[in-house]
């Protein structure tokens, strides 16, 4: 399959511009190095319809109106394969900054963080995984706004409600069968005020402290966090099976937008 005009990607149509102009820098994270999916380069730059996989997540934040900046954050012995594989292949209307990763997802947030251009005014951050390539502009835009019109919170982030039933296990042995309406699957992204997002990760790195994502340590820094609701197509692509669900996902929304592939 030809690889599709980026201008025509897979994500939704543009929704109004931010009347202030952007006050988002966008965080992807792309220093994976794909042990559980078997790809010793990265499943990020494995090819999906046509595109590497990151570059439908880097398209998706690109077109959301709030996003003024992204931040790339690879491995630096893949530095030059994201600026010619990924980053080469689209025509972005925002500017991109490189960030070295980290050993541990957070010390990659973080660098990306520390990567945010200064004096740009960015009042927000988005924080997503590169490998989450059916993102949809209009969660990256709800997710902005719930934060920028409310004071109260430190952060939103995209999620849906568990549809699972779930079992705390000690040993194999199933101990409580809780509530699942109180429990919701975390996505990405997730977007936070610049100084509580920063002021978490520095409390972390002190206290020695590993999340499991951005959000717990904004909670544990006593930042409120709420879920948006978001789409539940947009998924992790994490093992190789992820790849085959996330194609058909993507040939569909492609079709639907009308890119003209078959």
């Amino acid at each position: 399959m030809s690889a599709p005009r980026p201008c025509a990607c897979a994500c939704a149509q543009r929704p109004s511009e931010v009347a202030s102009g952007p006050d988002t820098c966008a965080v992807v994270v792309a220093g994976g190095v794909g042990e559980r999916f078997g790809d010793p380069v990265g499943k990020q730059y494995v090819e999906l319809c046509g595109l590497p996989i990151a570059c439908w997540s880097i398209l998706a934040l690109d077109r959301a109106p709030s996003v003024g900046h992204i931040v790339v954050v690879c491995k630096p012995e893949r530095r030059e394969l994201m600026q010619e594989d990924v980053l080469g292949r689209l025509h972005l209307r925002c500017d991109v900054t490189l960030a070295v990763a980290g050993a541990t997802r957070q010390e990659s947030v973080y660098s990306g963080l520390c990567a945010i251009p200064g004096g740009a005014g960015f009042s927000l951050v988005a924080i997503h995984d590169a490998v989450r390539p059916l993102v949809r502009t209009e969660d990256v835009e709800r997710c902005c706004a719930r934060v920028r019109t409310d004071d109260s919170i430190a952060g939103a982030i995209c999620a849906v409600p568990s549809t699972d039933t779930l079992k705390l296990v000690e040993e194999k042995s199933i101990v409580a069968t809780p509530d699942r309406s109180y429990y919701w699957c975390a996505q990405t992204p997730q977007v936070f005020r610049t100084k509580a997002i920063v002021s978490a990760h520095r409390a972390a790195i002190w206290d020695e402290f590993q999340g499991t994502d951005d959000a717990s340590l904004v909670e544990r820094h006593g930042g409120r966090v709420v879920c948006v609701e978001s789409s539940r197509s947009n998924i992790k692509v994490t093992v190789p099976e992820d790849l085959a669900i996330a194609q058909t996902l993507l040939e569909r929304r492609i079709m639907e937008e009308g890119c003209g592939i078959r």
